[in-house]
């Protein structure tokens, strides 16, 4: 149940009935007056209470989940969504077979599959919730390849004393490139070009 019409001798006890009936709280609800109470005649005949209508707030996470199981049933795949809340962020990690299918080439449909979740995620919420899509701990294994790219070609850049350009990678893959270099003596890091082609260059000093 997520909408009830409750009535009271006053709007807010009509709306305390409807919190009870829902069990939830006035911040996860939005209440629309249907009638105001009217007193009766000398205070004693006729009166009508006050009706109103309440319907809790989408939550939020579940409105992502559905969607992300809506899309993959339409894509014929069998998916698993298990919920990890994250520091900041609650991740979604996907399980099952034929994963590879849903992670792309270098984790391109993964990222466009986040990039549409957060998008349904934060359309009714009050604040921004960040979603991160997983599958297979892909995250962390891309995290570890591009740190020994960026480690192998900083020494390349240190021994040739040329630039070395990379190929063109989205903003947090470029963030993971830039923190893994920024201490390393004897280069320096910065990103050209326009999204979506912008790449980092690696310059000796």
């Amino acid at each position: 149940m997520k909408k009830v019409t409750a009535s009271g001798k006053t709007v807010e006890e009509a709306i305390e009935k409807a919190l009870v009936e829902l069990n939830t709280t006035r911040e996860e609800v939005e209440v629309q007056v249907i009638e105001q109470p009217q007193k009766g005649l000398f205070g004693l005949f006729g009166g009508k209470p006050a009706l109103v209508e309440v319907e809790k707030k989408p939550d939020s996470i579940e409105e992502a989940m559905n969607f992300l199981n809506v899309l993959f049933e339409k894509m014929g795949v069998q998916v698993d969504i298990v919920v990890k809340p994250e520091n900041r962020e609650t991740v979604f990690d996907l399980q099952g077979e034929h994963i590879g299918t849903l992670i792309g080439r270098r984790g391109q449909t993964l990222d466009s599959l986040q990039y549409l979740v957060n998008l349904v995620a934060n359309r009714n919420s009050d604040g921004y919730l960040r979603i991160r899509l997983d599958a297979e701990n892909y995250r962390e294994r891309r995290k570890q390849s591009l740190e020994q790219l960026a480690d192998r070609l900083a020494n390349k850049a240190i021994q040739t004393k040329k630039t070395v350009k990379l190929e063109p990678m989205q903003a947090h893959e470029r963030k993971i490139i830039h923190t893994a270099l920024q201490n390393i003596n004897g280069i320096a890091t910065h990103s050209e070009g326009q999204e979506p082609k912008r790449y980092i260059v690696i310059n000796p000093r």
